[in-house]
């Protein structure tokens, strides 16, 4: 772990390494300038170091004008901006994040994703757990899928994606009955039933020609069609084509 090793060196390990957790680590009673200057003192850095360390982080994630402020007043937003803040004090050489932006709304979702790509451009070793596929997508230079506990893939985005083939067509139906009847008429061209969504993910060459004999045959079989679309596959097809493909009581999906 950058350089050491972790049975051998712990304690330069440790010096190295930082940890944003699920759930924002802030103290709600204290000022986000209270939070930032705490963590700097407990890192050694000294009352006017750590105090400098904490202004320039309020002015990096945006917090300045509520650095005053008490922690229990900002936003779920603003305090994971401020827990990631805290892990950036000692400007550590890798930062493991866990699901750091599991419960945030669209906009404050777009200004983490933000922060964690300028602290990659700046030379920072990001670890991030996560399961929203598409943060992972955007974010990632590797990626592991890890089901049942085991990984199922790794490589980078476009790698993965190639193991599912070309274009994928979305099929759309009106129930749960019409989707099981769909998925065993087409379950042999590797379909991948959504039944949430009520979407049979269907493998596609991406060609007019391919359209109409999928819907042919669902057509034969007396199945209605809702809707049709078709996208390039995404992580999420690639998520679903694997584990689906283990043994059920192996799947335990947990992508990271």
């Amino acid at each position: 772990m950058a350089g050491h090793d972790v049975v051998r060196e712990p304690a330069k390990v440790r010096s190295a390494i930082s940890l944003t957790g699920q759930y924002a680590a802030v103290d709600d009673e204290q000022t986000g300038r209270e939070n930032l200057a705490m963590v700097g003192r407990l890192m050694h850095l000294g009352r006017a170091r750590a105090r400098r360390r904490g202004a320039e982080l309020l002015e990096r994630f945006d917090l300045v004008d509520a650095a005053d402020r008490r922690v229990k007043t900002y936003s779920g937003g603003m305090r994971r901006r401020l827990d990631l803040a805290m892990s950036l004090v000692a400007m550590p050489r890798v930062i493991f994040l866990d699901e750091p932006t599991t419960g945030l709304d669209p906009a404050s979702r777009t200004t983490m994703w933000d922060a964690v790509g300028e602290l990659v451009r700046s030379g920072t070793t990001i670890v991030l757990t996560t399961q929203y596929l598409e943060e992972a997508d955007r974010l990632a230079d590797r990626i592991v899928l890890i089901a049942g506990g085991t990984v199922a893939a790794s490589g980078t985005a476009d790698v993965l994606k190639s193991q599912v083939g070309g274009d994928r067509l979305e099929i759309w139906f009106d129930g749960p009955d019409a989707l099981a009847r769909a998925t065993q008429v087409l379950g042999s061209v590797g379909a991948l039933p959504d039944l949430e969504r009520l979407v049979l993910g269907v493998p596609s060459d991406g060609s007019a020609a391919h359209l109409h004999r999928v819907l042919d045959e669902l057509r034969a079989a007396g199945v209605p069609v809702a809707r049709v679309s078709s996208h390039r596959p995404t992580l999420d097809d690639v998520f679903l084509t694997l584990t689906t493909a283990r043994p059920a009581a192996d799947r335990a999906p947990v992508p990271a």
